[in-house]
């Protein structure tokens, strides 16, 4: 190609004006802007408190069980299916690896395994009567958090356990010697990373994108789109009861319907997530983003000591900000 002719294609080549860069910035980046913002302020509020070390290590902390969930959620989501049971899961995973410790004597290791097939098997079977039997996930899984809240019931008789739990179960959820931080917090990081490196740097991430984006063409471009649906479940409960054990043996206890309180920040975190980095698409960096911003408004507000209803107020004002941030770059750059 002559240097003439490559000069005339570049001379058709629009150069986008500082608007629209603008709004691709906000399109794309818009939560995390609206992130830093958020830092800004109450590291502006609290400097001696907000900023410090202490405090991020005691946000991680709490973060690391919903980003777990979080970024296994985005996996189904990203294939456009729900799933309303892993808060359920939580709960008797949680109750029966406590339960089988501390009422049937059951080794700790032992009882942990037991406890994470039980997810694995919960989260197996949502697929198989959604994918294979044709079940809406929306109530598919609701009927099930039903079941497995039943499950855990029976298993526990809803008594509530303080003590008697093995120490060495325990030591899972304590504080690690790598870097001071909790044990939580390196197991959320390998999660959202071998989540990250299935959905983005896999053929089967490719597909389950795909079935997300039209579940009809995918099957007959010969995907297997029934079977990439039931792994997407099974992921849900193996994460759903990795949180389980995480939460009891932090505590060293267990109470009863542990896991209900984690549903809707979950999703949030994961529909945050789909407005940063790659708008409109579920993915796992966003919602890794969408977590720590949830978890940094929390933190900021209660530091504050502001009353709960202006938490409420406020913390629902900037994150209905941050979604129509990204939303309004994605409408101009649409």
């Amino acid at each position: 190609m002559q240097s003439a002719d490559v000069a005339t294609i570049g001379a058709r080549r629009p150069r986008r004006s500082r608007r629209e860069l603008a709004t691709i910035v906000l399109s794309r980046y818009g939560v995390v802007i609206a992130f830093a913002l958020v830092i800004l302020v109450f590291s502006l509020a609290k400097p001696h408190i907000f900023p410090t070390w202490n405090n991020w290590k005691s946000i991680f902390t709490t973060a690391a069980p919903p980003l777990i969930l979080a970024v296994g959620l985005t996996v189904v989501l990203a294939m456009q299916d729900f799933d309303l049971s892993f808060g359920a899961m939580i709960g008797l995973v949680g109750g029966a690896a406590v339960t089988l410790m501390v009422k049937d004597h059951v080794g700790w290791l032992l009882a942990l395994l037991i406890g994470l097939g039980f997810g694995i098997a919960g989260g197996a079977l949502n697929g198989y009567l959604i994918a294979f039997l044709g079940g809406s996930s929306f109530i598919i899984t609701l009927a099930m958090g039903t079941v497995l809240t039943g499950i855990e019931f029976a298993f526990t008789k809803q008594a509530t356990i303080f003590s008697g739990v093995s120490p060495d179960y325990v030591k899972i959820g304590a504080e690690s010697y790598i870097l001071g931080l909790s044990n939580q917090i390196w197991i959320a990081v390998v999660v959202a990373a071998v989540l990250w490196a299935l959905l983005d740097r896999t053929e089967v991430g490719r597909y389950m994108y795909a079935i997300g984006g039209n579940p009809e063409a995918a099957r007959l471009s010969g995907i297997r789109t029934r079977a990439l649906r039931l792994v997407g479940f099974t992921i849900v409960g193996l994460t759903a009861a990795i949180v389980g054990i995480l939460l009891t043996s932090q505590g060293g206890s267990y109470t009863p319907s542990a896991g209900t309180s984690y549903l809707l920040p979950a999703y949030a975190a994961a529909f945050l997530g789909a407005n940063c980095f790659r708008p409109g698409e579920f993915n796992v960096p966003g919602t890794v983003v969408g977590v720590l911003f949830l978890g940094a408004i929390s933190t900021g507000l209660t530091i504050l000591n502001l009353q709960t209803y202006l938490i409420n107020l406020v913390q629902g004002g900037i994150l209905v900000a941050a979604v129509l941030l990204g939303r309004l770059g994605q409408r101009a750059t649409g």
